[in-house]
């Protein structure tokens, strides 16, 4: 996730705790040395009253970061928040509603989204991360300045609940006018969309073909890490520094030559979730555009993303396919993309044990690439709620309830396990350890809260 990046790039403290609450299969011993059996089995039984232990806990330490009020400097307003830092981040707060919406007489949820909405500029933007005195954090002329464009989804989600068509009807036009944005700005010629892995939240896995270097000209993550370590500055300082020189690394000038599976994806889920809005509240005028666009892009993604011979889909780079299995492939679930005659082989790979289907299910990337890290590495292996949420979410969308709820059981086990050793959540989650991954927030409730909440009620109890 994005600001995780800074903090370990700027030098920042993370909370994360010792390895001794972490163990993989018994003839095993350090992280270094250990290549857990993906399918080493537990005898750990998760009771009802540890559910119900972790549905209250969580649900306490979502109250207990609320905040807004007379002590802020700009948000005056009670909201749920990711208390990451006292800034307010788009893509953590729409998760955050997935699961809050079963409370919202307890939970300030409404205000959350406002909080974006309030911000919106005339030509539909929306930052992905605002200050705490309400000032953007990243410049509108840069892709790492959007996240994946979840305000809708979260909408739906609580309109799920709620059936409250006044708020659907007070949302739309804010909803509307930030797509048209995305869309005039992101799509690009051949209908697939661009965008920046930072903004897109999966921070350090590598989006750019290997061996592509511009010429020689941009740094590496790694370099603009080492520049700003050697800085004698404050934190805020890195990260104006980070914030500036970013746009200049490999990755923060190549996002115009990639086209990426998952934003054109969420695009797509967009455009039909703005159909489902506009069909709700009778704004029937605009239906026909949705459908136009969401098959502009289906047919975009299926003609240039799909791999036939590894039944996958894959981000392009200078029109060719970057063969590297990420977890961002799979919102072509909630997208509504995949064809029928797809769908069996595109699926294969989440209970592959080889792939996605590790000791803890759906890593954010493949354990076949070179990068995985069975430890987690953030983004390199880590599992992640909101991402496994939105795969579990797709695969109900798409008809295939009975593997939602066998990788939902999987990942419900791990966290549990993981909980009755630590007594709380972690931002994210080792694959083939049960453990937090490396690094990780602990009492992160966040959108780490959606396991024992939203996956437990949805898929599990």
């Amino acid at each position: 996730m994005q600001r995780r990046e800074f903090t370990k790039k700027l030098g920042l403290t993370v909370s994360v705790m010792g390895i001794s609450g972490m163990y993989a299969c018994k003839d095993e011993t350090t992280v270094s040395e250990t290549k857990p059996k993906p399918d080493c089995p537990s005898d750990f039984k998760v009771t009802p009253e540890l559910s119900e232990r972790m549905y209250n806990r969580a649900l306490e330490i979502t109250k207990s970061k609320v905040r807004g009020g007379d002590t802020e400097l700009f948000f005056k307003k009670p909201f749920i928040d990711a208390a990451f830092s006292q800034n307010i981040f788009l893509w953590d707060t729409c998760f955050m509603v997935c699961f809050a919406k079963y409370h919202l007489d307890e939970l300030p949820v409404y205000q959350a989204l406002d909080n974006f909405y309030d911000r919106i500029d005339n030509d539909g933007y929306i930052c992905r991360e605002y200050r705490q005195d309400g000032s953007p954090l990243w410049s509108k002329e840069h892709p790492v300045s959007i996240n994946p464009p979840l305000l809708a989804f979260a909408e739906l989600e609580i309109y799920s609940i709620s059936q409250d068509k006044e708020r659907l009807k007070k949302v739309y036009p804010i909803l509307k006018k930030n797509f048209e944005f995305l869309v005039r700005t992101y799509q690009m010629e051949d209908d697939l969309f661009y965008a920046d892995t930072l903004g897109m939240g999966m921070d350090n896995i590598q989006r750019y073909p290997k061996g592509w270097n511009n010429d020689g000209n941009g740094m590496t993550h790694h370099e603009l890490g080492e520049k700003l370590g050697k800085m004698d500055a404050t934190g805020e300082e890195r990260l104006n520094t980070f914030i500036a020189e970013y746009p200049k690394t490999l990755q923060g000038v190549w996002n115009k030559q990639g086209r990426l599976v998952d934003f054109s994806s969420q695009m797509a889920m967009l455009a039909d979730q703005l159909k489902t809005i506009a069909e709700v509240i009778g704004v029937s005028e605009d239906i026909a555009s949705y459908t136009e666009i969401h098959d502009k892009i289906s047919r975009a993604i299926n003609k240039f993303c799909w791999n036939e011979e590894d039944s996958i889909y894959y981000d392009l780079g200078f029109g060719k396919q970057i063969k590297r299995k990420h977890i961002g492939m799979y919102w072509a679930l909630l997208g509504k993309v995949v064809p029928e005659d797809r769908m069996e082989r595109f699926l294969s790979h989440l209970e592959n044990p080889e792939e996605f289907g590790r000791r803890t299910p759906l890593p954010a990337l493949s354990a076949d690439d070179p990068d995985y890290r069975g430890w987690g590495d953030y983004w390199r292996g880590g599992v992640w709620a909101p991402t496994s949420y939105m795969v579990l979410k797709g695969l109900k969308v798409c008809g295939q309830d009975t593997l939602a709820k066998r990788l939902a059981q999987k990942t419900y086990q791990s966290v549990a396990e993981v909980f009755a050793m630590t007594h709380t959540f972690w931002e994210n989650y080792s694959p083939d350890l049960i453990s937090y991954g490396m690094p990780a927030k602990k009492d992160f409730c966040g959108w780490t809260a959606l396991i024992p909440i939203a996956v437990y009620k949805e898929f599990v109890s």
